[in-house]
């Protein structure tokens, strides 16, 4: 198909294919497999960073030697630093320069993570973690932007795809990987994965992807007020959101003066908006309907993804395994998405809607947990893995087309107008992403949390003195464990701790039922908003061809 026949084409929009091929930056890498590397590794290590650091924290707590309230905070340090630099992460890259922030930031985030496992200090290690947090915030938002403006269009269905891989992989392949440091190495290695991944990206962000010019706003200078307000406001509510079960929601007051500071600041932040507009973003660009509808399937996706990354875990965990021992139940879950993405990306470069590819892939989630619905509390990591498979070709499917409609949407919305408009574009989809992610991930625990307590109560009824069933069960059991007790009323003590367990165990088992069937209702849920998407004007296949015209043009 030729430029011509593209531009004959009649369009879904008021899209000009012409001033679309004319808007194509010239700033492309002349090494696009080192740019495309340098974006999911970028991707991938923050991802892996984190999901280590909540795998490994029981050893961290032990090596620092804290408390469970203390290490409570561990993660959040981690992870409010990630929520912090997003939105400032667009003034800081206008200030120095997208591609020099990231490798300052790349270094000093390998340095941090170097010397991470050698802190025995608790305030010294919230400091390197809010460090390491506040760098590799950055490499999800700027490595995105790259994508956008420096990757060839007739690549961008590739680096789509092992994006999305690098992601999933990182958060399925965890348990495994860090179940393999602790048994053959040590648990330092939680830490010094980044460490040695992390040179990588920075190799090939320096030589894949040039120089660009910094930014020039117009009008007034920026501010870095409002930048701070709304960093620092939505950092405060996370760190609300993340604690809030723990601090037991509005009777706590650190919870109500985190939430209530943190609304403070946002309120500030969009008033001083208001009150003078910033030249280096571009708000009103974001009020377009794919782009509020692929925010919300974003945020549902991240509440998807708690299957294999929270209710897979802990419902194996309950029986007492560790990562170790639950790792291959996720595993299956990565093992296939490589390949499912790269086929994936073959057909999108083909001309599949992204639309439909997201459908199939959350249509194949939601019957992954409506058969994970079928759990027992005899469960073990291979009842998964038939189910999981599944789940690996629905997550795979589901965020590559999650991600292949952001990309259509920033480009066909004119996100390659101005730098301000993909670093806003960039940083506001960080931010959905970090903030969405902590939502789903509340919303679940509490979720977890009151089932369990209903069905402990609702099993309890059935448990009582007098009832000749568990009558029966505990003089059984106190005959069987007398021999090992120092009296009957203590081998009675065991016996009804014992039943109490089972009950426990029975209760948790019908929440985790109850949570996969939220999940399937919510992917259904997110069937109904993709049928109400806009089709972009272009698939990715005419992209390219658009693009390499365009760019002969210009040569």
């Amino acid at each position: 198909m030729s430029a011509t026949s593209i531009a004959a084409r009649p369009p879904a929009t008021s899209f000009n294919p012409a001033a679309f091929a004319a808007a194509l930056p010239s700033d492309l890498s002349h090494s696009p497999l080192l740019g495309i590397l340098g974006v999911i590794l970028g991707a991938g290590i923050v991802t892996l960073a984190g999901r280590l650091l909540s795998l490994g924290l029981t050893d961290l707590k032990g090596n620092v030697g804290i408390s469970f309230d203390d290490g409570a905070w561990i993660r959040s340090a981690f992870n409010v630093a990630l929520m912090f630099i997003g939105p400032f992460t667009v003034y800081l890259a206008v200030l120095f320069g997208a591609r020099r922030i990231l490798l300052v930031c790349a270094a000093i985030f390998t340095l941090v993570s170097v010397c991470l496992p050698l802190v025995h200090s608790y305030s010294l290690l919230i400091v390197l973690l809010s460090i390491a947090g506040l760098t590799s915030g950055t490499f999800y938002p700027l490595t995105l932007t790259f994508a956008l403006r420096n990757i060839p269009l007739r690549y961008l269905a590739l680096t789509v795809a092992l994006y999305a891989t690098s992601i999933e992989a990182a958060v399925n392949f965890a348990p495994s990987l860090y179940g393999f440091w602790r048994e053959h190495l040590s648990w330092e290695w939680m830490f010094w994965t980044s460490a040695v991944i992390t040179p990588v990206m920075m190799a090939c962000v320096y030589f894949g992807i040039p120089k660009s010019p910094k930014p020039k706003p117009s009008g007034e200078p920026p501010s870095f007020a409002g930048f701070f307000y709304a960093s620092a406001g939505f950092a405060l509510v996370f760190a609300a959101l993340d604690q809030g079960q723990r601090l037991d929601w509005w009777r706590s007051g650190l919870f109500t003066g985190l939430l209530a500071s943190g609304v403070f600041l946002l309120l500030s932040g969009l008033v001083r908006r208001f009150r003078g507009p910033n030249p280096l973003i571009d708000l009103p660009y974001l009020r377009k309907w794919n782009t509020v509808l692929l925010a919300f399937a974003l945020v549902a996706f991240r509440f998807a993804l708690l299957a294999t990354a929270l209710i897979i875990p802990q419902s194996l965990a309950v029986r007492g395994l560790d990562a170790a021992q639950y790792a291959p139940a996720v595993l299956w879950t990565a093992v296939p998405e490589l390949v499912l993405t790269l086929v994936a990306a073959h057909f999108l470069s083909k001309g599949l809607d992204s639309r439909l590819l997201m459908a199939i892939g959350f249509g194949c989630i939601a019957f992954a947990c409506l058969l994970n619905a079928q759990f027992t509390s005899s469960w073990a990591a291979e009842n998964y893995f038939s189910s999981e498979l599944l789940m690996g070709v629905g997550q795979s499917f589901a965020f590559m087309g999650l991600v292949t409609s952001l990309l259509l949407q920033a480009l066909f919305s004119g996100g390659l107008a101005s730098p301000q408009r993909v670093l806003t574009f960039s940083a506001f989809f960080h931010i959905v992403r970090l903030f969405g992610g902590q939502i789903g991930g509340a919303v679940m625990g509490h979720f977890i949390a009151e089932r369990e307590k209903l069905h402990s109560f609702l099993l309890g009824l059935q448990v009582q003195r007098g009832d000749w069933i568990a009558d029966g069960t505990v003089r059984n059991l106190t005959a069987g464990l007398a021999a090992k007790s120092s009296g009957l009323a203590a081998a009675s003590g065991r016996a009804v701790g014992i039943l109490d367990s089972k009950v426990r165990l029975q209760a948790y088992a019908l929440t985790f039922i109850d949570a996969y069937h939220l999940i399937a209702w919510t992917c259904v849920a997110v069937l109904l908003l993709i049928a109400v998407l806009r089709k972009a004007p272009m698939s990715f296949g005419d992209l390219g061809r658009l693009s390499d015209t365009a760019q002969r043009g210009k040569s």
